[in-house]
């Protein structure tokens, strides 16, 4: 089966990085079908710089410019509703791609019909592109261990928290837009974690183990890979070190709670009842956490049911999820 792909890219005041990026785009060793960019009022040489590129490239580049600015997730929610090709690839504008990026991904895609996403390891470079001597998978945890439970468990539980899979890396069919968009602004999430976790609910993912870009590390972007001195320069709460904080309970349930919604809404694409129950367990074993009463004594009975239903085995990480809610 023959795919098209459409890269959906935002941009916003990117002139210093972008050419680099749109380069690394045009000299893919598999072009895209088309690149959709949509600009959020830039107020640089952005737009001067994508309007040069398409003039120059064999593959058509659709650019759209925002009257005024939206914002990053409700940007790339207007870019992947323009995309029209059957694969949808996700593009910053300030990192470079590997020249193998769109054909790894897509032979992947034509490997497994069943794959919904597919995301790849990066390579950690500055802002001049010097390695940094660490991948992003290194960086967020997402060691052995945790790729074969993806493979044997599903992504769901995996995905919840909303920061394994980064949108840089990531490919999806774009029939899962029903599923996806609109995508939620009010939740411990931002685009990327809401798409990986919305077609985890409905479909297979893959992951590719290679590096197929250099994610560039930088002040200026909004979500990087974790770092002790990143970490420690945001510790006083900005929205950078909010997002890669581990979630709350009550995050966790909202999360939890929007996507069921969505399920339920688009019962009439595909039937989730299964997902749903599978959801409703969860949850209700992360409000059961959440309300354990003060007093430790009294807290008995509420980890022994969780317990025996074996919910903190499958949710959490069994007796010692369990010790910690007596003991804490």
């Amino acid at each position: 089966m023959t795919n098209s792909i459409s890269v959906a890219m935002c941009t916003y005041n990117g002139s210093r990085y972008l050419s680099a990026q749109l380069d690394s785009i045009s000299t893919q060793t598999r072009l895209p079908d088309e690149l959709v960019i949509c600009d959020d009022a830039s107020s640089d040489d952005t737009v001067l710089i994508i309007e040069q590129f398409a003039a120059s490239v064999p593959f058509r580049v659709r650019l759209n410019v925002n009257a005024q600015n939206l914002g990053s997730t409700k940007n790339f929610e207007k870019a992947i509703r323009l995309c029209e090709g059957s694969l949808i690839a996700l593009a910053d504008q300030d990192d470079v791609w590997l020249p193998q990026k769109l054909e790894t991904i897509e032979a992947q895609f034509q490997r497994a019909p069943t794959v919904g996403l597919v995301f790849s390891d990066a390579d950690l470079v500055d802002e001049d592109l010097r390695p940094l001597g660490s991948r992003l998978w290194t960086s967020i945890g997402f060691n052995e261990a945790v790729r074969r439970q993806l493979l044997t468990q599903g992504g769901l539980e995996l995905l919840l928290p909303g920061w394994t899979v980064t949108g840089a890396t990531m490919a999806f069919r774009s029939h899962f837009r029903t599923f996806a968009l609109p995508i939620p602004q009010d939740l411990a999430m931002i685009h990327d974690g809401w798409i990986a976790l919305v077609v985890a609910a409905v479909a297979e993912l893959s992951f590719i183990e290679q590096p197929l870009i250099k994610y560039r590390q930088h002040e200026r972007q909004q979500i990087g890979a974790p770092s002790p001195d990143r970490e420690k320069a945001n510790e006083n709460g900005s929205f950078r070190h909010a997002m890669r904080r581990s979630n709350s309970y009550a995050e966790l349930i909202a999360i939890g709670d929007r996507l069921r919604n969505r399920l339920i809404e688009r019962s009439d694409v595909l039937d989730s009842r299964e997902m749903i129950r599978k959801l409703d367990s969860r949850t209700n074993h992360l409000r059961a956490r959440d309300l354990m009463p003060e007093r430790r004594l009294t807290r008995v009975p509420y980890v022994l049911r969780e317990l025996c239903t074996r919910r903190y085995h499958l949710y959490s990480n069994g007796f010692y999820s369990a010790l910690k809610d007596l003991l804490t």
